[in-house]
């Protein structure tokens, strides 16, 4: 079965980014639906119920018909979200000042890797922002490792990066795709701060991404790859 994750901080942590009111419902209310009915369309295949989330969604095209559907959205849903909070963290007040944030950037091989898919930080960021932007009503925009495709590095061959958006709750891997980071661009996750403002939202969001647990993923996605 199913359960809500704890979140590694407290509801108000990602202010004035992201604001408390809105994590509490986005967390307790809607990612906690999609457990539930993910739960629900479950019950009777207990050796679907048993997988994690991942290999479920990685799997899903052998999933019953009668529960695909389902277990597209409601899993989508909760592997989705799951990742979400993860992949982000409070502000760190930069050094010396109190107020002003540090900057936030990835470095290391990840960083290299982005440079090397998009030229620069700041053209990655574009393209993100474009597929945010871009995707009519609900979704998500994503940065994915496709492990077959591959991308010189410094000398050596890795899994390429990529920037795309899904619909709905659809989860990159579906699609054979490990995703690494998402923004949720459906409009509970920034009314309440941002309205109908969602180019606002995506460039305040950058302030709380959590590039160590980005960095996390991709090598760990690096490696499966390797070993596939």
């Amino acid at each position: 079965m199913h359960e809500l994750p704890k979140l590694p901080y407290e509801y108000n942590a990602l202010e004035p980014y992201v604001d408390a009111r809105t994590m509490e419902i986005h967390h307790s209310k809607h990612h906690q639906a999609y457990i539930t009915k993910l739960n629900a369309a479950l019950e009777g295949y207990p050796e679907l119920a048993a997988l994690d989330i991942e290999t479920l969604l990685q799997q899903v095209d052998t999933v019953p018909e009668k529960i695909r559907q389902a277990v597209m959205n409601h899993g989508g849903g909760h592997a989705n979200h799951s990742l979400f909070w993860t992949i982000m963290r409070p502000v760190t007040p930069a050094v010396g000042t109190g107020t002003e944030i540090a900057d936030n950037a990835p470095t290391g091989e990840l960083a290299e890797a982005i440079a090397s898919a998009f030229g620069t930080f700041d053209a990655f960021k574009l393209s993100l922002f474009d597929a945010g932007i871009g995707r009519f009503g609900s979704g998500w925009a994503w940065l994915v490792v496709d492990s077959k495709a591959q991308a010189g590095v410094t000398g050596r061959s890795t899994p390429a990066l990529s920037v795309i958006s899904t619909q709905n709750q659809d989860s990159p891997l579906m699609q054979g795709l490990t995703p690494i980071l998402g923004i949720d661009v459906w409009e509970h996750a920034y009314y309440l701060t941002y309205q109908n403002k969602r180019d606002e939202y995506i460039k305040a969001w950058w302030n709380v991404v959590n590039w160590e647990e980005v960095a996390r993923r991709f090598t760990a996605a690096t490696i499966t790859a390797a070993i596939a």
